[in-house]
């Protein structure tokens, strides 16, 4: 499997996570599990069926962090020297040519994003559009509502 970036402030959030769910939430379902068991018959006990699927739940999910973490290239923003160019983890100003509304995004990888808090997956189409452009430059990107031009006014690596 091929590397898939990450920046240093998401790979902590998926460790953190991972902690969580090791040290509280796997035991939460276990007792659960024993709790539920104690009650007798397991064949109409659905109480039981209900922990033993939470389990399935969060051991999916171990499985999915661990192995994300593990094809993780994490990428330290602060340390990049992109010369100006919208970059992986770069936090980038565009100004909408049309509508002159400003917005800042930071580019991060596609478990991180979170548009409402300014988190734009590499992948997004807007994203594609500006990596590799620097400040001054305007990208076209096509969007559910048409085609907008945006200008990036200024490219930070905080």
């Amino acid at each position: 499997m091929s590397k898939v970036p990450l920046t240093a402030r998401g790979a902590e959030q998926l460790r953190e996570e991972l902690k969580r769910l090791k040290s509280e939430e796997r035991p939460r379902v276990v007792n659960a599990i024993a709790e539920a068991r104690a009650h007798g018959d397991l064949r109409e006990n659905a109480e039981y069926h209900a922990a033993k699927e939470q389990q399935g739940m969060i051991e999916a999910r171990i499985r999915d962090i661990e192995m994300k973490l593990a094809n993780a290239q994490i990428i330290d923003v602060t340390q990049l020297d992109a010369s100006g160019r919208v970059v992986f983890g770069s936090t980038v100003h565009l100004v909408d040519v049309e509508s002159g509304e400003s917005m800042q995004y930071q580019i991060v990888g596609e478990d991180e994003s979170d548009i409402k808090d300014g988190l734009l997956s590499i992948s997004s189409p807007i994203a594609r559009a500006i990596i590799g452009k620097e400040e001054g430059d305007t990208a076209e990107v096509v969007t559910p509502s048409g085609r907008r031009t945006y200008e990036i006014e200024r490219v930070e690596y905080v």
